[in-house]
């Protein structure tokens, strides 16, 4: 990690809280909204982001799962991910999500026409929109995490001892 963080705070809460508290707090309001609002489904909500998550190379983000009502994808789901291009355990909107995930983050001048006739036949524009909100904030705050080394300071919940 490339920031000095005091004694005693967590890494994250510190940067996102207490250096920047004007956007940090902006940005953890979006990054919490994401979570806490999206109507996408379960499984194309967790393929998009996992993407993004394998994408950024952000530590956390690829051992994060989603949960919704009790429910989580299973825990190949990464894999599966990973390899949505050939992967039998993703319908049409899944392996989208995904491959609108890598586009977004790696190359999105190329996003076509055809591209987009297919995201059309299986999402609203709408869901889209939030899609894509949802892929800007993982990418910016992911690669954020990543790129100052606070993803190896972010401890899950089932990992505390």
């Amino acid at each position: 990690m490339i920031i000095d963080v005091p004694e005693g705070k967590d890494p994250i809460n510190y940067v996102w809280g207490e250096m920047v508290p004007e956007i940090g707090g902006a940005a953890a309001t979006l990054a919490l909204k994401v979570y806490s609002d999206s109507t996408l489904g379960l499984r194309e909500f967790e393929a998009a982001r996992l993407r993004i998550a394998q994408i950024n190379g952000c530590l956390f983000c690829q051992d994060w799962r989603t949960e919704r009502d009790g429910e989580k994808v299973e825990d190949t789901f990464d894999e599966a991910v990973q390899d949505w291009r050939t992967t039998d355990a993703f319908d049409a909107r899944t392996r989208l999500a995904a491959e609108y995930a890598e586009l977004y983050a790696s190359d999105h001048h190329s996003i076509d026409d055809e591209f987009w006739r297919r995201m059309l036949a299986e999402y609203d524009q709408r869901e889209i929109v939030e899609l894509s909100m949802c892929l800007g904030s993982w990418l910016s705050f992911g690669r954020l995490n990543r790129v100052l080394g606070l993803d190896t300071a972010c401890v899950l919940p089932s990992h505390v001892v």
